[in-house]
């Protein structure tokens, strides 16, 4: 299977490594057969793609994001949900009730890929296009009705400008009259030394953004507010001495998730 991705979408390997990784030890804190059968089947070298502080942070992230959705699910059991910048994500599988409607959103090399690893599952839909542009979203709308709506954006925003993030919120309240958004933000430091980050840097792709607060995400649009910010430290450092250290010492490096609503 060829691995025609772009330089930001090649990116989507590192959680797929780490989760397989994770998934095949003896506690594993995040269960993801398709990723193990995904880098078997692909024969991808997980090195570049699986070192400490990056396992730590995606698990972290994982775990949390996962705890956010289900609850959202559990207050909204019949809640459409939109996985932007979908990659290779498999969090269907973990937090499906049986009742939701998932979508999972990408480029169209992305979406190519994911239709060869994953099965057709009944109530998912992966549809490609730009998150910056309307075109996928009548897909998404006619699926809605009156039902509560959830747009994920992970390991996404630090590969777009503060521009293209206005954008992807304008596109949001142009065509949903209202919804959730949660979101990953990591900060300036990360952009001005990403040289040093243990994965991304074998990759061709660039942070383009940080912020220090959700507001400043909030601002780019009227009309989104932050109902809640915090640190994917709060799971981190509780998992590893290395992981408690680098909390302890550096608590504003690490990336946050925010959740906001219009």
């Amino acid at each position: 299977m060829d691995l025609l991705l772009g330089d930001v979408e090649t990116t989507a390997l590192i959680p797929v490594a780490i989760k397989a990784s994770e998934t095949l030890r003896k506690n594993a804190r995040v269960k993801d057969d398709v990723a193990v059968e995904m880098i078997k089947t692909l024969q991808i070298d997980t090195k570049p793609f699986d070192k400490f502080m990056s396992h730590e942070g995606v698990i972290a992230r994982t775990v949390m994001i996962d705890r956010i959705v289900k609850d959202f699910v559990e207050k909204n059991p019949d809640a459409v949900i939109v996985n932007m910048g979908a990659g290779f994500d498999n969090r269907f599988s973990r937090v499906d009730n049986g009742s939701i409607v998932w979508f999972d959103l990408d480029l169209a090399d992305s979406i190519a890929l994911r239709k060869k690893v994953f099965a057709e599952r009944s109530r998912v839909f992966m549809i490609s296009g730009n998150i910056t542009e309307n075109s996928w979203c009548a897909t998404v709308k006619s699926k809605i009705e009156n039902k509560k709506v959830l747009f994920l954006a992970e390991g996404l925003f630090m590969y777009l400008t503060m521009e293209e993030i206005s954008k992807v919120l304008a596109v949001l309240k142009a065509n949903f009259s209202n919804g959730t958004l949660l979101a990953e933000m990591n900060n300036p430091l990360m952009v001005k030394n990403q040289k040093l980050h243990d994965t991304v840097k074998n990759t061709n792709a660039v942070f383009k953004s940080g912020t220090w607060s959700a507001k400043e995400i909030a601002d780019l649009c009227d009309g989104f507010s932050v109902v809640d910010e915090r640190s994917i430290n709060e799971v981190m450092s509780k998992c590893s001495f290395r992981g408690w250290l680098f909390a302890t010492l550096l608590p504003k490096m690490n990336d946050r998730l925010a959740t906001f609503v219009w």
